[in-house]
Protein backbone atom coordinates (compact mmCIF):
# COMPACT_ATOMS: atom_id res chain seq x y z
CA UNK A 1 0.00 0.00 0.00
CA UNK A 2 1.27 3.49 -0.83
CA UNK A 3 1.08 6.42 1.58
CA UNK A 4 1.41 10.19 1.20
CA UNK A 5 2.87 11.19 4.58
CA UNK A 6 4.82 8.10 5.64
CA UNK A 7 6.85 5.26 4.16
CA UNK A 8 6.40 1.70 5.38
CA UNK A 9 8.33 -1.45 4.53
CA UNK A 10 8.78 -4.87 6.12
CA UNK A 11 11.99 -6.86 5.73
CA UNK A 12 13.78 -9.50 7.82
CA UNK A 13 11.17 -9.22 10.56
CA UNK A 14 11.60 -5.44 10.85
CA UNK A 15 8.84 -2.96 10.05
CA UNK A 16 10.48 0.33 9.06
CA UNK A 17 8.15 3.31 9.51
CA UNK A 18 9.50 6.60 8.14
CA UNK A 19 7.69 9.90 8.67
CA UNK A 20 7.70 11.49 5.23
CA UNK A 21 6.74 15.16 5.20
CA UNK A 22 10.28 16.55 5.06
CA UNK A 23 9.17 19.91 3.69
CA UNK A 24 7.11 20.32 6.89
CA UNK A 25 9.75 18.77 9.16
CA UNK A 26 7.54 15.65 9.35
CA UNK A 27 4.94 17.47 11.42
CA UNK A 28 1.62 15.79 12.11
CA UNK A 29 -1.50 16.54 10.11
CA UNK A 30 -4.81 14.72 9.86
CA UNK A 31 -3.69 12.55 6.96
CA UNK A 32 -0.53 11.44 8.75
CA UNK A 33 -2.53 10.41 11.80
CA UNK A 34 -4.85 8.34 9.61
CA UNK A 35 -1.97 6.64 7.83
CA UNK A 36 -0.20 5.93 11.12
CA UNK A 37 -3.35 4.25 12.43
CA UNK A 38 -3.45 2.00 9.36
CA UNK A 39 0.22 1.07 9.63
CA UNK A 40 0.10 0.31 13.36
CA UNK A 41 -2.90 -1.93 12.74
CA UNK A 42 -0.75 -3.83 10.24
CA UNK A 43 2.12 -4.06 12.74
CA UNK A 44 -0.21 -5.53 15.36
CA UNK A 45 -1.73 -8.13 13.04
CA UNK A 46 1.28 -9.27 10.99
CA UNK A 47 3.06 -12.14 12.75
CA UNK A 48 6.06 -11.72 10.44
CA UNK A 49 6.85 -8.38 12.10
CA UNK A 50 9.09 -8.86 15.13
CA UNK A 51 10.35 -5.28 15.64
CA UNK A 52 9.21 -1.76 14.70
CA UNK A 53 11.74 0.91 13.78
CA UNK A 54 10.51 4.53 13.53
CA UNK A 55 12.52 7.36 11.97
CA UNK A 56 12.04 10.50 9.89
CA UNK A 57 12.99 11.66 6.41
CA UNK A 58 15.06 14.77 5.84
CA UNK A 59 16.56 17.13 8.40
CA UNK A 60 13.98 16.61 11.15
CA UNK A 61 12.53 13.63 12.98
CA UNK A 62 9.20 15.30 13.75
CA UNK A 63 8.34 18.90 14.61
CA UNK A 64 5.09 17.97 16.34
CA UNK A 65 1.73 19.31 15.24
CA UNK A 66 1.57 21.14 11.91
CA UNK A 67 0.36 24.49 13.20
CA UNK A 68 -0.91 25.34 9.75
CA UNK A 69 -3.80 23.03 10.65
CA UNK A 70 -4.31 24.80 13.98
CA UNK A 71 -4.00 28.52 13.21
CA UNK A 72 -6.75 30.72 14.64
CA UNK A 73 -7.55 34.07 13.04
CA UNK A 74 -8.81 36.98 15.11
CA UNK A 75 -12.52 36.54 15.77
CA UNK A 76 -12.53 32.82 14.94
CA UNK A 77 -13.85 30.33 17.44
CA UNK A 78 -11.03 28.79 19.45
CA UNK A 79 -10.41 25.10 18.69
CA UNK A 80 -11.00 22.21 21.05
CA UNK A 81 -7.43 20.94 21.36
CA UNK A 82 -8.56 18.27 23.79
CA UNK A 83 -10.59 16.71 20.99
CA UNK A 84 -7.49 16.51 18.79
CA UNK A 85 -5.54 14.88 21.62
CA UNK A 86 -8.36 12.43 22.29
CA UNK A 87 -8.87 11.43 18.65
CA UNK A 88 -5.31 11.46 17.35
CA UNK A 89 -2.43 11.71 19.80
CA UNK A 90 -3.64 9.58 22.68
CA UNK A 91 -4.59 6.64 20.41
CA UNK A 92 -1.20 6.93 18.67
CA UNK A 93 0.81 6.73 21.89
CA UNK A 94 -1.40 3.98 23.30
CA UNK A 95 -1.03 1.95 20.10
CA UNK A 96 2.76 2.22 20.14
CA UNK A 97 3.25 1.51 23.84
CA UNK A 98 0.83 -1.44 23.73
CA UNK A 99 2.68 -3.22 20.93
CA UNK A 100 3.84 -6.65 22.04
CA UNK A 101 7.13 -6.32 20.20
CA UNK A 102 10.16 -4.06 20.63
CA UNK A 103 9.90 -0.52 19.26
CA UNK A 104 13.07 1.36 18.34
CA UNK A 105 13.15 5.04 17.42
CA UNK A 106 16.00 6.55 15.39
CA UNK A 107 15.79 10.33 15.90
CA UNK A 108 17.53 11.77 12.84
CA UNK A 109 16.95 15.46 13.61
CA UNK A 110 14.91 17.75 15.81
CA UNK A 111 12.13 16.07 17.80
CA UNK A 112 9.85 18.85 19.02
CA UNK A 113 6.51 18.88 20.79
CA UNK A 114 4.55 15.74 20.05
CA UNK A 115 7.49 14.61 17.92
CA UNK A 116 9.54 14.34 21.10
CA UNK A 117 6.65 12.51 22.77
CA UNK A 118 6.49 10.07 19.86
CA UNK A 119 10.19 9.28 20.21
CA UNK A 120 9.91 8.75 23.96
CA UNK A 121 7.05 6.29 23.45
CA UNK A 122 9.56 3.84 21.93
CA UNK A 123 11.35 1.21 23.99
CA UNK A 124 14.83 2.13 22.80
CA UNK A 125 15.71 5.58 21.43
CA UNK A 126 18.83 6.33 19.42
CA UNK A 127 19.57 9.83 18.19
CA UNK A 128 21.95 11.41 15.72
CA UNK A 129 24.56 13.63 17.36
CA UNK A 130 23.06 16.68 15.64
CA UNK A 131 19.54 15.83 16.82
CA UNK A 132 17.77 17.58 19.67
CA UNK A 133 14.64 17.30 21.80
CA UNK A 134 12.40 20.29 22.49
CA UNK A 135 9.34 20.44 24.72
CA UNK A 136 8.06 23.35 22.64
CA UNK A 137 4.48 23.30 23.96
CA UNK A 138 5.09 26.13 26.43
CA UNK A 139 6.05 28.45 23.57
CA UNK A 140 2.47 28.54 22.33
CA UNK A 141 0.67 28.39 25.67
CA UNK A 142 -0.26 24.71 25.81
CA UNK A 143 0.89 21.72 27.87
CA UNK A 144 3.10 18.77 26.88
CA UNK A 145 0.83 16.04 25.55
CA UNK A 146 1.14 12.59 23.98
CA UNK A 147 2.46 11.24 27.26
CA UNK A 148 5.30 13.70 27.82
CA UNK A 149 4.14 14.73 31.29
CA UNK A 150 4.16 11.02 32.21
CA UNK A 151 7.46 10.08 30.54
CA UNK A 152 9.68 13.04 31.40
CA UNK A 153 9.65 12.78 35.23
CA UNK A 154 10.22 9.03 35.01
CA UNK A 155 13.13 9.36 32.60
CA UNK A 156 15.00 12.41 33.88
CA UNK A 157 13.47 13.26 37.28
CA UNK A 158 11.05 16.00 38.26
CA UNK A 159 13.53 18.89 38.38
CA UNK A 160 14.75 18.33 34.84
CA UNK A 161 11.24 17.54 33.62
CA UNK A 162 10.01 20.90 34.91
CA UNK A 163 12.94 22.72 33.35
CA UNK A 164 12.39 21.09 29.97
CA UNK A 165 8.62 21.62 30.01
CA UNK A 166 8.53 25.17 31.42
CA UNK A 167 11.47 26.62 29.51
CA UNK A 168 11.15 24.78 26.20
CA UNK A 169 14.92 24.82 25.71
CA UNK A 170 16.63 22.65 23.12
CA UNK A 171 18.19 19.52 24.63
CA UNK A 172 21.04 18.23 22.44
CA UNK A 173 21.21 14.49 21.83
CA UNK A 174 24.46 14.05 23.75
CA UNK A 175 22.94 15.69 26.82
CA UNK A 176 19.76 13.66 26.37
CA UNK A 177 21.88 10.52 26.56
CA UNK A 178 23.77 11.78 29.62
CA UNK A 179 20.46 12.53 31.37
CA UNK A 180 19.01 9.11 30.57
CA UNK A 181 16.30 10.47 28.28
CA UNK A 182 17.50 8.23 25.43
CA UNK A 183 19.54 5.06 25.09
CA UNK A 184 22.33 6.17 22.76
CA UNK A 185 23.68 9.11 20.77
CA UNK A 186 25.53 8.13 17.58
CA UNK A 187 27.27 10.00 14.79
CA UNK A 188 24.83 11.27 12.17
CA UNK A 189 26.21 9.13 9.36
CA UNK A 190 25.93 5.99 11.50
CA UNK A 191 22.36 6.40 12.77
CA UNK A 192 20.49 4.63 9.97
CA UNK A 193 22.88 1.68 9.85
CA UNK A 194 23.17 1.33 13.63
CA UNK A 195 19.43 1.49 14.29
CA UNK A 196 18.56 -0.91 11.46
CA UNK A 197 21.22 -3.40 12.60
CA UNK A 198 19.80 -3.24 16.14
CA UNK A 199 16.26 -3.75 14.86
CA UNK A 200 17.27 -6.76 12.73
CA UNK A 201 19.16 -8.29 15.65
CA UNK A 202 16.23 -7.82 18.06
CA UNK A 203 13.87 -9.33 15.47
CA UNK A 204 15.80 -12.61 15.77
CA UNK A 205 15.35 -12.75 19.54
CA UNK A 206 12.56 -14.33 21.67
CA UNK A 207 10.21 -11.41 21.12
CA UNK A 208 7.36 -12.99 23.11
CA UNK A 209 9.64 -12.86 26.14
CA UNK A 210 10.71 -9.33 25.26
CA UNK A 211 7.06 -8.27 25.23
CA UNK A 212 6.68 -9.64 28.75
CA UNK A 213 9.76 -7.68 29.84
CA UNK A 214 8.16 -4.51 28.46
CA UNK A 215 4.92 -5.18 30.33
CA UNK A 216 6.73 -5.92 33.58
CA UNK A 217 8.85 -2.79 33.47
CA UNK A 218 5.82 -0.64 32.69
CA UNK A 219 3.86 -2.14 35.59
CA UNK A 220 6.75 -1.54 38.00
CA UNK A 221 6.13 2.22 38.02
CA UNK A 222 2.85 1.70 39.88
CA UNK A 223 3.44 -1.57 41.76
CA UNK A 224 4.81 -2.16 45.23
CA UNK A 225 7.72 -4.60 45.50
CA UNK A 226 5.40 -7.39 46.61
CA UNK A 227 3.04 -6.71 43.71
CA UNK A 228 5.94 -6.71 41.29
CA UNK A 229 7.30 -9.97 42.65
CA UNK A 230 3.90 -11.57 42.08
CA UNK A 231 3.77 -10.17 38.56
CA UNK A 232 7.25 -11.54 37.83
CA UNK A 233 6.09 -14.96 38.97
CA UNK A 234 3.06 -14.82 36.67
CA UNK A 235 5.03 -13.60 33.66
CA UNK A 236 7.77 -16.17 34.26
CA UNK A 237 5.09 -18.86 34.15
CA UNK A 238 3.90 -17.53 30.79
CA UNK A 239 7.45 -17.25 29.44
CA UNK A 240 8.32 -20.79 30.50
CA UNK A 241 5.48 -22.15 28.36
CA UNK A 242 6.63 -20.53 25.11
CA UNK A 243 8.24 -22.28 22.17
CA UNK A 244 11.10 -19.80 22.39
CA UNK A 245 11.97 -20.83 25.94
CA UNK A 246 12.17 -24.47 24.87
CA UNK A 247 14.33 -23.52 21.89
CA UNK A 248 16.57 -21.25 23.97
CA UNK A 249 17.34 -23.96 26.51
CA UNK A 250 17.83 -26.59 23.81
CA UNK A 251 20.23 -24.34 21.89
CA UNK A 252 22.19 -23.63 25.07
CA UNK A 253 22.52 -27.31 25.92
CA UNK A 254 23.44 -28.23 22.34
CA UNK A 255 25.91 -25.33 22.07
CA UNK A 256 24.31 -23.91 18.90
CA UNK A 257 22.67 -20.62 17.93
CA UNK A 258 19.01 -20.46 18.90
CA UNK A 259 16.34 -20.02 16.23
CA UNK A 260 13.54 -18.06 17.89
CA UNK A 261 10.10 -17.59 16.36
CA UNK A 262 8.47 -15.11 18.73
CA UNK A 263 6.05 -17.73 20.01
Amino acid sequence: MSYNTIEFTVDSGVALLTLNRPEKFNSFNTEMHQELREVLKEVRSNDAIRCLLITGKGRAFCAGQDLGDRSVAAGDELPDLGESVEKNYNPLIRAITALELPVICAVNGVAAGAGSSLALAADIVLAARSASFIQSFCKIGVIPDSGSTWALPRLVGMARAKGLALLGDKLPAEQAEAWGLIWQCVDDEELAETSLAMAKQIATQPTKGLSLIKRALKASTANSLDEQLELEKDYMRIAGRTEDYREGVAAFMEKRPAVFKGR
